[in-house]
């Protein structure tokens, strides 16, 4: 799908931020409006006028009195993807974010690459979590077997979704489990076709979706 005359909106205090963003995106052929707002009302205010098709916000800067009024523009505007641009996020505002459907979260350390990456994905309804954040959520849980209605992995494949899931290479899991390269690859592939999933990235967020970490709940 083409993003090619895509409206976007900047709701951010931030004004180093927000007028490096709006010139990074300006400066695309794909988008045609970049809007910026300070305040939550003039937020409404704006999205009752115009239709926009992506919202980008701090969720703890802007004025937002909680995640609550954040879940009443997505449920006042369905159509609106949301991105959300942070200076930090921890583990129980990431759940929250979770709780009212934000699949799309990076850092505002972020390249121009993973920025592009990231509105291109939520823009297509596609989630994208910086590399960080996926970390912090890995470190933070623990793993749960995995039960999942449809889905049977052997104990071979399961071990291998974690290792995955740790970071490790094919050739290091192959070395943790004394099997050949060749065997992993087999490995990958089956628990990729019985997941539904075509990278790492994709099988991590599904296993975060599927709740395979103990303690948290994602709505992702």
């Amino acid at each position: 799908m083409s993003n090619s005359g895509n409206k976007i909106i900047i709701a951010d205090t931030q004004f180093l931020v927000v007028e490096a963003l709006k010139s990074l995106l300006e400066n695309d052929e794909r988008f045609s409006i970049i809007e910026i707002v300070s305040s939550c009302n003039e937020l409404h205010k704006v999205l009752e006028k115009e239709s926009f098709q992506l919202l980008i916000t701090d969720f703890a800067l802007f004025d937002f009195d909680s995640v609550d009024d954040l879940q009443k523009i997505k449920q006042k505007f369905p159509d609106l993807a949301v991105l959300v641009l942070t200076n930090s996020i921890n583990k129980a505002e990431f759940n929250e974010l979770s709780k009212i459907g934000i699949k799309n979260i990076i850092y505002k350390t972020s390249d121009r690459d993973e920025i592009f990456a990231a509105v291109d994905a939520a823009l297509k309804g596609k989630k994208y979590f910086a590399e960080e954040i996926l970390d912090m959520i890995l470190e933070q849980g623990e793993n749960k077997p995995i039960i999942e209605e449809g889905v049977q992995l052997t104990s071979s494949e399961i071990e291998i979704v974690r290792l995955i899931a740790s970071g490790r290479t094919t050739k290091e899991i192959a070395h943790n489990k004394c099997i050949s390269f060749h065997t992993v690859n087999t490995h990958r592939k089956n628990i990729f076709r019985k997941l539904g999933v075509s990278n790492a990235s994709e099988l991590i967020i599904h296993a975060i979706k599927s709740g395979w970490i103990d303690n948290i709940e994602y709505y992702i």
